[in-house]
């Protein structure tokens, strides 16, 4: 069984199910995409797992724990991170005081972290006392990513994390992505940009109306003929 796995998850939001029976799951010091097309489900995947859906079936295990019963909240102070797509910075907070917010489980002292993420992602510590509202959408997912990094996860989600940039800056955000992933963190993602994606990923999820079409390697995944000309664009 995977350190972190959402399993045979159903669900949705009121009595509409979005999730049939919809595995995802992801090692330490992995990177796991979950690719497919528009309304496939696969951010409702990623909140499912994250607890901020309620599953009618299924469970979510955490290091052998089941976590299912447990809040987004609790969750974090068991170890995982969630960075979601859109609105994951406080804009008018200094880059510096994102951070800071990120630390907000922790009692104990936290300049290492920043330092850690401030290594990480250089352009931060430039521009620390700076609002992250005035940061370039590529910078505010560094922000992002960072302040969840502050927590110390165990597990990093990332909700579309190059959403909006451009292919340059997602080279940048898929390298520190392996970075993270090499510091022994696993790192469950869902990306539009599939093809890319796939090509750092340890596992990748292929959905399809909230339920797994394909699950294999990354590699399996962009070598296989019918993925490529359904997802991949040939």
């Amino acid at each position: 069984m995977s350190f972190l796995i959402g399993e045979s998850m159903t669900g949705g939001y009121g009595s509409a199910d979005i999730l049939h029976d919809c595995t995802i799951g992801v090692e330490r010091g992995e990177i796991a995409v979950v690719v497919g097309p528009n309304g496939a489900g696969k951010s409702t995947a990623m909140k499912a797992v994250f607890g901020m859906l309620n599953l009618r079936q299924g469970r979510v295990m955490m290091d052998g724990q089941d976590i299912t019963a447990l809040s987004p909240q609790q969750r974090v102070h068991q170890g995982m991170g969630f960075v979601p797509q859109t609105s994951n910075v406080f804009t008018g907070m200094s880059v510096q005081e994102n951070l800071e917010m990120g630390a907000f489980i922790r009692d104990d002292d936290f300049l290492g972290t920043m330092e850690q993420v401030f290594d990480l992602f250089p352009i931060l510590k430039q521009k620390r006392r700076q609002p992250a509202g005035e940061l370039s959408g590529g910078q505010r997912q560094q922000v992002a990513v960072g302040r969840a990094l502050m927590t110390q996860p165990q597990v990093l989600m990332l909700d579309e994390p190059t959403a909006g940039v451009s292919p340059i800056v997602m080279d940048e955000l898929f390298d520190r992505i392996i970075d993270i992933a090499k510091l022994g963190i696993a790192i469950l993602m869902v990306e539009q940009n599939a093809k890319q994606a796939l090509n750092i990923a340890d596992k990748g999820y292929v959905l399809v109306q909230g339920a797994n079409r394909f699950t294999d390697t990354g590699e399996a995944l962009l070598a296989d003929p019918q993925v490529r000309q359904s997802f991949l664009g040939g």
